[in-house]
C-alpha cells in the first residue's frame, strides 16, 4: 500500500513514516506542485496527503487507486472537494490541531496594533527612544469594539480571549446561533453591522466562494473609519488591491496579515514595507504540539483509509472509505 504526499515543509517525513510503517505501508515524497508531476506521482497512490500543492481535478482524475485524500491542515480549498466527491473519494482535514496557536497569535496580532508594538521596537533598534506613533494610535482593547468574523473553533477562541480583556465584540456567521454567542460573551451580527461598528475586525472564515473577496472596496468603503484589519485565516478573503488602497487613504489605519493573496508576497508589492502592517509567512498555527500533532492525525487518517476504517474529518460529503477493486 503506497501513501503519496505531494508536498510538505518538513525537514523530514519521519511521524508519517513510522506510522505509515507500523501500519504495512510505504511513504512516498512527491515533493511538486505542478500539476503534471503530481498526475504522475498520485496515479497508483492508495491515499494522498497534501498540504499546499493544487489537487485539481486533472489530479484527481489521474488517481486510479487512491481512497482519501487528507490535507495538512484545516482548509481544503487546494483541493477540488466536487471532483473528489464524484470519484467517491473522501476529503479530509485536520480541524482541531492549531486552535489554540491561532487564537493566541490572533491576539498578540491584535495588542502589536494596538499597542504598536511591532513599530515600537523597531524603532528603539534603530537607535531611537521616543514613542514611535502619537496617542491616538494606542489603543486599549476595553475601549474598543471587535468584530470577529467565523465563529467556529478559532473564533470562539478568539472571542473568549477578547472578552478577557473588557472590550465589545460582535460576531458575524450565518451559522452560529445567538443564544451560543451570547454565551461567550459576544453579540451576533449581520456583516454590515459589523463591518459599520468595529474599531478592529478580525477574520476566521473558511475560503468559500461567498467568502473569498469579501474584504473588497466595497465593504471597506462601509467599514467605520480607521479600521484595523487582522486576517489570520486564508489570504484570499480580502483584495489586496482594495486593502491598499484603503491603507493609502487612511480609511484603513492599520493591519496584520498571516496570510495574502499571493504566497509569498512578491517582491516590491504595495503592502510591505509600511510601518502600520505587521506581516508574517503564514506561520500562526505553529507550535511544536500542534505540528506533531498534525503529522501524526494526517497520517493515521490516511492509514485508517486504507484499512477501510472510519473516518471522523471528512469535508466533502463522501459517505467513508473509497472501495477500490483488486
Amino acid at each position: 500500500m503506497e501513501i503519496v504526499i505531494t508536498d510538505h515543509g518538513f525537514p523530514d517525513l519521519a511521524t508519517e513514516e513510522a506510522v505509515a510503517a507500523a501500519a504495512g505501508a510505504t511513504l512516498v515524497a512527491a515533493q511538486t506542485k505542478d500539476p503534471v508531476r503530481l498526475a504522475t506521482a498520485v496515479a497508483d497512490a492508495d491515499a494522498v496527503i497534501t498540504q499546499f500543492a493544487p489537487v485539481n481535478a486533472d489530479v484527481i482524475a489521474a488517481m486510479r487507486r487512491a481512497r482519501v485524500i487528507v490535507r495538512y491542515g484545516i482548509g481544503v480549498d487546494n483541493v477540488d472537494l466536487a471532483t473528489a466527491r464524484a470519484r467517491g473519494i473522501p476529503v479530509c482535514n485536520v480541524p482541531d490541531y492549531c486552535i489554540d496557536e491561532v487564537a493566541d497569535h490572533t491576539l498578540a496580532f491584535i495588542l502589536a496594533l494596538t499597542r504598536q508594538v511591532v513599530t515600537q521596537s523597531r524603532m528603539v533598534h534603530e537607535g531611537e527612544w521616543k514613542m514611535a506613533a502619537p496617542p491616538a494610535a494606542f489603543r486599549t482593547l476595553a475601549g474598543m469594539t471587535c468584530g470577529v468574523v467565523g465563529f467556529g473553533r478559532i473564533g470562539r477562541g478568539v472571542v473568549r480571549r477578547i472578552v478577557a480583556f473588557g472590550g465589545r465584540v460582535l460576531v458575524s456567521d450565518p451559522v452560529a446561533k445567538p443564544e451560543a454567542v451570547a454565551a461567550l460573551g459576544g453579540e451576533g451580527v449581520p456583516l454590515p453591522k459589523l463591518l459599520a461598528e468595529s474599531d478592529l475586525v478580525t477574520l476566521h472564515c473558511p475560503s468559500l466562494p461567498e467568502t473569498k473577496g469579501m474584504i473588497n472596496a466595497q465593504t471597506l468603503a462601509a467599514a467605520k473609519p480607521g479600521l484595523l484589519l487582522v486576517n489570520l485565516s486564508r489570504g484570499d478573503l480580502v483584495e489586496p488591491d482594495a486593502l491598499v488602497a484603503a491603507l493609502d487613504s487612511g480609511h484603513v489605519a492599520g493591519a496584520a496579515l498571516d496570510v495574502f493573496a499571493p504566497e509569498p508576497i512578491p517582491a516590491g508589492h504595495p503592502i510591505l514595507g509600511r510601518a502600520n502592517v505587521v506581516l508574517a509567512p503564514h506561520v500562526a498555527s505553529v507550535s511544536a504540539a500542534s505540528v506533531h500533532r498534525l503529522r501524526t492525525t494526517v497520517a493515521t487518517l490516511a492509514v485508517t483509509a486504507l484499512a477501510g476504517g472510519p473516518l471522523p474529518s471528512i469535508v466533502n460529503g463522501v459517505a467513508g472509505p473509497r472501495i477500490v477493486s483488486a
